[in-house]
């Protein structure tokens, strides 16, 4: 996956870091130094014995962005759709994952969640499909979603994944197993569609890399997660509140 942001925005904080520093150098250099030569100076020397402080710009700029998108589209992304979501009906925080369900990465990341769920009766997860590898993955969206509306979300989330390689006949016999309604999820697709079309609309907003991402307070990653980041992120996002 490449990173959130690249090289543009490596040089993009650098000027802001650059002219933050400018700006205060100039308020504490004695006005009768000679102006340009010493204040460039005293930034470069600045930004060369510390730059750490450029990685650390970048992350909080990034976390700023981030918590502008949630805030702007916080329904669309905390929100569950249907039966969509596991763990607390009454959370403190609630991570929200972008799926695909032909990742390989989402699969293994199963037990985990299982897992970060079992050892935090406080939080809820919540399942956005976010389906970018395959046709394949739209049609096993739009009958998660389907599922979901029936109250049948995890039966169906289950049986797909155990089921190997994401095809019509495995989403089909996902679904019979799940006891989702047939007739009800082909008439249910216009809404599934919107659904899916919401979905990618904001993770393009979160710069979403890849599967599976992850919203987590105000943090996002696209990553697959150990359960000891996942439950640090948790922590984090707890305290922060």
């Amino acid at each position: 996956m490449r990173p959130y942001a690249g090289s543009f925005a490596v040089a993009f904080v650098a000027a802001i870091l650059g002219a933050a520093l400018f700006w205060a150098a100039e308020r504490l250099i004695p006005a009768s130094a000679p102006d340009a030569a010493r204040t460039e100076q005293v930034v470069h020397d600045y930004l060369l014995a510390h730059p750490e402080i450029i990685p650390q710009a970048m992350d909080a700029l990034r976390d700023r962005a981030h918590a502008d998108v949630i805030s702007a589209n916080r329904d669309a992304i905390l929100k569950p759709f249907g039966s969509a979501w596991q763990g607390s009906s009454n959370p403190d925080v609630t991570l929200v994952e972008y799926y695909d369900y032909n990742c390989g990465y989402c699969r293994a990341s199963l037990p985990t969640i299982a897992a970060l769920l079992k050892s935090d009766p406080k939080l809820r997860i919540v399942f956005r499909e976010f389906p970018v590898l395959s046709d394949a993955s739209v049609d096993a969206a739009r009958m998660s979603l389907a599922a979901a509306q029936q109250g049948k979300f995890k039966p169906f989330h289950d049986a797909l994944y155990a089921a190997g390689p994401v095809s019509g006949a495995t989403i089909a016999a996902s679904a019979r197993t799940a006891g989702v309604d047939l007739a009800k999820a082909a008439a249910f697709s216009p809404q599934a569609e919107a659904e899916i079309a919401s979905n990618m609309g904001v993770a393009r907003q979160l710069g979403l890399t890849g599967t599976p991402s992850w919203v987590i307070g105000n943090t996002v990653v696209s990553s697959a997660l150990t359960l000891d980041a996942l439950q640090k992120a948790v922590a984090a996002a707890r305290a922060a509140k």
